[in-house]
Protein backbone atom coordinates (compact mmCIF):
# COMPACT_ATOMS: atom_id res chain seq x y z
CA UNK A 1 0.00 0.00 0.00
CA UNK A 2 1.21 3.51 -1.22
CA UNK A 3 1.65 5.44 2.29
CA UNK A 4 2.61 8.54 0.48
CA UNK A 5 2.44 9.23 -3.07
CA UNK A 6 5.25 11.85 -3.52
CA UNK A 7 8.05 9.98 -2.45
CA UNK A 8 6.37 6.72 -3.29
CA UNK A 9 6.69 5.22 0.26
CA UNK A 10 5.00 2.06 0.81
CA UNK A 11 4.02 -0.18 3.21
CA UNK A 12 3.44 -4.61 2.94
CA UNK A 13 2.57 -7.46 4.91
CA UNK A 14 5.74 -9.40 3.73
CA UNK A 15 5.40 -11.99 6.42
CA UNK A 16 2.68 -12.45 9.36
CA UNK A 17 2.98 -9.71 11.17
CA UNK A 18 6.03 -8.44 9.26
CA UNK A 19 5.31 -5.21 7.34
CA UNK A 20 8.63 -3.46 4.79
CA UNK A 21 8.48 -0.10 4.83
CA UNK A 22 10.47 0.57 1.85
CA UNK A 23 10.89 4.39 0.16
CA UNK A 24 13.13 4.65 -3.18
CA UNK A 25 15.58 7.43 -3.71
CA UNK A 26 17.79 8.45 -6.58
CA UNK A 27 21.08 7.81 -5.02
CA UNK A 28 22.93 5.91 -7.70
CA UNK A 29 21.63 5.46 -11.41
CA UNK A 30 18.31 3.91 -11.56
CA UNK A 31 17.25 4.59 -8.27
CA UNK A 32 17.84 2.27 -4.28
CA UNK A 33 15.17 1.41 -1.86
CA UNK A 34 15.17 2.38 1.65
CA UNK A 35 13.77 -0.08 3.45
CA UNK A 36 12.75 -0.48 7.41
CA UNK A 37 10.42 -3.54 8.61
CA UNK A 38 8.06 -3.02 11.86
CA UNK A 39 7.09 -6.09 13.75
CA UNK A 40 3.13 -5.51 14.99
CA UNK A 41 2.82 -7.43 18.02
CA UNK A 42 2.22 -6.75 22.21
CA UNK A 43 5.80 -5.19 22.35
CA UNK A 44 6.35 -3.30 18.28
CA UNK A 45 9.44 -3.63 17.28
CA UNK A 46 11.13 -1.23 14.10
CA UNK A 47 14.28 -2.70 12.18
CA UNK A 48 15.89 -0.30 11.00
CA UNK A 49 14.49 3.23 11.42
CA UNK A 50 15.96 4.98 7.91
CA UNK A 51 17.70 8.68 7.65
CA UNK A 52 16.68 10.94 9.49
CA UNK A 53 15.02 12.66 6.45
CA UNK A 54 13.05 9.66 6.36
CA UNK A 55 11.63 10.19 9.72
CA UNK A 56 7.84 12.13 8.24
CA UNK A 57 7.64 9.07 5.76
CA UNK A 58 8.17 6.24 7.83
CA UNK A 59 6.42 7.16 10.72
CA UNK A 60 3.77 7.88 8.40
CA UNK A 61 3.70 4.03 7.23
CA UNK A 62 4.05 3.10 10.81
CA UNK A 63 0.97 4.59 11.53
CA UNK A 64 -1.19 2.89 9.41
CA UNK A 65 -0.77 -0.05 11.02
CA UNK A 66 -0.17 1.22 14.74
CA UNK A 67 0.12 4.14 17.01
CA UNK A 68 3.95 5.35 16.51
CA UNK A 69 4.07 5.81 20.76
CA UNK A 70 3.20 2.28 20.75
CA UNK A 71 6.25 0.85 19.88
CA UNK A 72 8.68 -1.09 22.57
CA UNK A 73 11.87 -1.35 20.75
CA UNK A 74 14.07 0.45 17.83
CA UNK A 75 17.12 -1.07 16.83
CA UNK A 76 18.98 -2.03 13.60
CA UNK A 77 21.97 -4.39 12.04
CA UNK A 78 24.61 -2.04 12.47
CA UNK A 79 25.20 1.65 12.98
CA UNK A 80 24.74 3.46 10.21
CA UNK A 81 22.68 6.59 9.30
CA UNK A 82 20.05 4.49 6.94
CA UNK A 83 20.19 2.09 10.10
CA UNK A 84 19.95 4.55 13.18
CA UNK A 85 19.47 7.97 11.36
CA UNK A 86 15.99 8.51 12.86
CA UNK A 87 16.50 7.02 15.99
CA UNK A 88 16.01 9.75 18.58
CA UNK A 89 12.99 10.73 16.54
CA UNK A 90 11.77 7.59 17.03
CA UNK A 91 12.38 7.27 20.94
CA UNK A 92 11.12 11.19 21.19
CA UNK A 93 7.72 9.97 19.57
CA UNK A 94 7.56 6.58 21.42
CA UNK A 95 8.23 7.44 24.90
CA UNK A 96 8.18 3.75 25.93
CA UNK A 97 10.38 2.67 23.11
CA UNK A 98 14.21 1.28 23.62
CA UNK A 99 16.94 0.81 21.31
CA UNK A 100 18.61 -2.03 20.67
CA UNK A 101 21.62 -3.40 18.74
CA UNK A 102 24.49 -5.60 19.56
CA UNK A 103 26.74 -5.32 22.38
CA UNK A 104 29.88 -4.24 19.87
CA UNK A 105 27.43 -1.20 18.74
CA UNK A 106 25.50 -0.66 22.45
CA UNK A 107 29.43 0.34 23.72
CA UNK A 108 30.58 2.17 20.77
CA UNK A 109 27.76 4.27 19.10
CA UNK A 110 24.02 3.67 20.73
CA UNK A 111 24.91 4.89 24.01
CA UNK A 112 26.48 7.95 22.82
CA UNK A 113 24.05 8.36 20.36
CA UNK A 114 20.67 7.79 21.44
CA UNK A 115 18.38 9.79 23.66
CA UNK A 116 18.55 7.47 26.27
CA UNK A 117 20.61 4.10 27.17
CA UNK A 118 19.82 0.92 24.40
CA UNK A 119 19.91 -2.88 25.42
CA UNK A 120 22.93 -4.66 24.22
CA UNK A 121 21.92 -7.82 22.54
CA UNK A 122 24.20 -10.59 23.26
CA UNK A 123 24.69 -13.51 20.72
CA UNK A 124 21.71 -15.54 20.19
CA UNK A 125 19.99 -14.06 23.04
CA UNK A 126 15.81 -13.91 22.13
CA UNK A 127 13.41 -11.08 22.08
CA UNK A 128 10.02 -12.23 22.56
CA UNK A 129 7.64 -9.26 21.64
CA UNK A 130 4.23 -11.73 21.95
CA UNK A 131 4.06 -13.68 19.34
CA UNK A 132 6.93 -13.38 17.77
CA UNK A 133 10.27 -15.08 19.20
CA UNK A 134 13.59 -12.52 17.54
CA UNK A 135 17.29 -14.36 18.11
CA UNK A 136 20.13 -11.96 17.72
CA UNK A 137 23.04 -13.56 15.73
CA UNK A 138 26.05 -11.69 15.72
CA UNK A 139 27.96 -11.00 11.98
CA UNK A 140 30.85 -8.72 12.87
CA UNK A 141 31.97 -7.90 9.51
CA UNK A 142 29.09 -10.00 7.00
CA UNK A 143 28.68 -7.93 5.23
CA UNK A 144 30.36 -4.97 6.99
CA UNK A 145 30.67 -3.43 10.27
CA UNK A 146 32.50 -4.49 13.68
CA UNK A 147 29.09 -4.22 15.21
CA UNK A 148 27.16 -6.07 12.47
CA UNK A 149 23.96 -8.69 13.59
CA UNK A 150 20.84 -9.57 12.35
CA UNK A 151 17.60 -10.75 13.89
CA UNK A 152 15.90 -14.21 12.82
CA UNK A 153 12.36 -14.44 13.51
CA UNK A 154 11.34 -18.21 15.17
CA UNK A 155 7.84 -17.27 14.46
CA UNK A 156 7.65 -16.66 11.03
CA UNK A 157 11.51 -18.24 9.45
CA UNK A 158 12.22 -14.41 8.49
CA UNK A 159 15.78 -13.57 8.91
CA UNK A 160 15.89 -9.31 9.29
CA UNK A 161 19.62 -9.80 6.94
CA UNK A 162 19.99 -5.68 6.95
CA UNK A 163 22.76 -5.03 4.48
CA UNK A 164 23.41 -8.84 2.48
CA UNK A 165 21.77 -9.05 -0.57
CA UNK A 166 21.74 -5.56 -1.43
CA UNK A 167 19.58 -5.22 -4.76
CA UNK A 168 19.33 -1.96 -6.90
CA UNK A 169 16.66 -0.29 -8.28
CA UNK A 170 13.66 1.80 -6.88
CA UNK A 171 11.28 -0.22 -8.16
CA UNK A 172 11.53 -3.76 -6.35
CA UNK A 173 8.46 -5.67 -5.36
CA UNK A 174 8.18 -5.83 -1.62
CA UNK A 175 8.36 -9.97 -2.22
CA UNK A 176 10.27 -11.96 -5.03
CA UNK A 177 10.26 -15.65 -5.17
CA UNK A 178 12.53 -14.95 -8.53
CA UNK A 179 16.40 -15.35 -7.06
CA UNK A 180 18.21 -12.20 -6.01
CA UNK A 181 21.72 -13.22 -5.94
CA UNK A 182 22.24 -11.89 -9.38
CA UNK A 183 21.30 -8.16 -8.33
CA UNK A 184 22.89 -8.65 -5.48
CA UNK A 185 26.34 -9.55 -7.16
CA UNK A 186 25.98 -7.03 -9.66
CA UNK A 187 25.70 -4.37 -6.90
CA UNK A 188 28.63 -5.56 -5.07
CA UNK A 189 30.41 -5.41 -8.47
CA UNK A 190 29.70 -2.02 -8.58
CA UNK A 191 30.41 -1.05 -4.89
CA UNK A 192 32.18 -3.74 -2.84
CA UNK A 193 30.31 -3.25 0.45
CA UNK A 194 31.63 -6.12 1.58
CA UNK A 195 34.49 -7.04 4.25
CA UNK A 196 36.19 -10.10 3.18
CA UNK A 197 36.27 -11.12 6.74
CA UNK A 198 38.20 -14.82 7.49
CA UNK A 199 34.31 -15.83 9.30
CA UNK A 200 32.26 -14.87 6.61
CA UNK A 201 31.60 -18.56 5.05
CA UNK A 202 31.05 -19.72 9.00
CA UNK A 203 28.83 -16.89 9.79
CA UNK A 204 27.00 -17.47 6.41
CA UNK A 205 26.71 -21.39 6.94
CA UNK A 206 25.49 -20.19 10.57
CA UNK A 207 22.61 -18.17 8.95
CA UNK A 208 21.77 -21.10 6.74
CA UNK A 209 21.49 -23.44 9.61
CA UNK A 210 18.39 -21.50 10.65
CA UNK A 211 16.37 -22.61 7.66
CA UNK A 212 14.83 -19.09 7.09
CA UNK A 213 11.76 -19.24 4.72
CA UNK A 214 11.96 -14.93 3.97
CA UNK A 215 15.30 -13.01 3.85
CA UNK A 216 14.15 -9.34 4.69
CA UNK A 217 16.24 -6.91 3.27
CA UNK A 218 17.28 -3.74 3.70
CA UNK A 219 17.53 -2.65 0.36
CA UNK A 220 15.63 -4.35 -2.47
CA UNK A 221 12.94 -6.77 -2.67
CA UNK A 222 12.71 -9.15 0.16
CA UNK A 223 13.38 -13.11 -0.78
CA UNK A 224 11.04 -15.77 -0.75
CA UNK A 225 12.47 -19.71 -0.82
CA UNK A 226 15.17 -21.80 -0.28
CA UNK A 227 17.53 -18.84 1.75
CA UNK A 228 19.86 -21.74 2.88
CA UNK A 229 20.79 -22.40 -0.38
CA UNK A 230 20.71 -18.64 -1.28
CA UNK A 231 23.40 -17.85 1.65
CA UNK A 232 25.61 -20.42 1.05
CA UNK A 233 25.85 -19.71 -2.88
CA UNK A 234 26.77 -16.11 -1.98
CA UNK A 235 29.39 -17.60 0.18
CA UNK A 236 31.01 -19.51 -2.38
CA UNK A 237 31.12 -16.64 -4.68
CA UNK A 238 32.73 -14.67 -1.96
CA UNK A 239 35.15 -17.28 -1.30
CA UNK A 240 35.86 -17.65 -5.51
CA UNK A 241 36.28 -14.40 -5.84
CA UNK A 242 38.48 -13.59 -3.19
CA UNK A 243 40.81 -16.90 -4.47
CA UNK A 244 40.38 -14.83 -8.04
Amino acid sequence: MITNPQSGTRIDEVAAGIYRICTPLDVIPGGFTFNSYLIADEEPLLFHTGYKKLFPLTAEAVATVLPIDRLRWVGGSHFEADEFGALNEFLTAAPNATAFGAEVGVMTSLNDFGVRPAKPLAEGEVLTVGRHRLQWVNTPHVPHGWDCGVLFDHTTATLLCGDLFTQPGATAPPVTESEILTASEQMRGMLDYYAHARATTPILERLASLQPSMLACQHGSAYRGDCAALLRELAGRIEASAGA
